[in-house]
């Protein structure tokens, strides 16, 4: 969509499109369809190829690698209403749809990555999009912080969990 301000949400629309993958963003229909509800609303729904249609929800991180070679850490917070929600969009979308916390790194130094799957290039610059199914997300999430209600995975599950969104496609 032209002018979204959103340069992570705009690099997974590019990169859908660029894959012939049908979709629809949430937030132009949200407020006719989701009218009233009490849910968070996630940001995609993505039709798959492969598998279950996805209910995507959009978590956008810089990543800064240090220097080549680097253990590569990525950040993979979200908050436990996100996924609550966004399991309970399973449960309203009912059999064929699964939540899926997507996870697109803006890669400020690509240089000093490895080249890996999911890697994209859009508007000159290097994106990683990775995707974890929300059930198993949840089962295997640690708090992050009580104040700010948010959760995530250690490396190790993150990186056993974690696969790029074109394998979910």
């Amino acid at each position: 969509m032209p002018g979204r301000t959103n340069h992570y949400e705009s690099a997974l629309e590019a990169y859908l499109r660029s894959h012939s993958i049908p979709f629809v963003n949430v937030e132009e229909v949200k407020k006719a369809l989701f009218s009233g509800t009490r849910l968070k609303s996630f940001d995609y729904v993505v039709y798959s190829k492969k598998g279950s249609n996805l209910l995507v929800d959009v978590k956008g991180r810089a990543h800064k690698p240090k220097r080549v070679g680097a253990a590569t850490r990525f950040e993979n917070w979200a908050t436990e209403r996100d996924l609550a929600d966004l399991i309970e969009w399973e449960k309203v979308f009912g059999d064929g749809f699964k939540g899926l916390l997507t996870f697109v790194y803006w890669i400020h130094n690509p240089e000093k990555s490895a080249p890996q799957p999911g890697t994209f290039r859009h508007r000159d610059r290097w994106y990683l999009l990775m995707g974890v199914d929300a059930a198993a997300y949840r089962s295997r999430m640690r708090r992050r912080s009580a104040k700010w209600e948010t959760v995530a995975l250690a490396s190790e599950d993150f990186r056993s969990l974690a696969r790029p969104l074109e394998s979910w496609l």
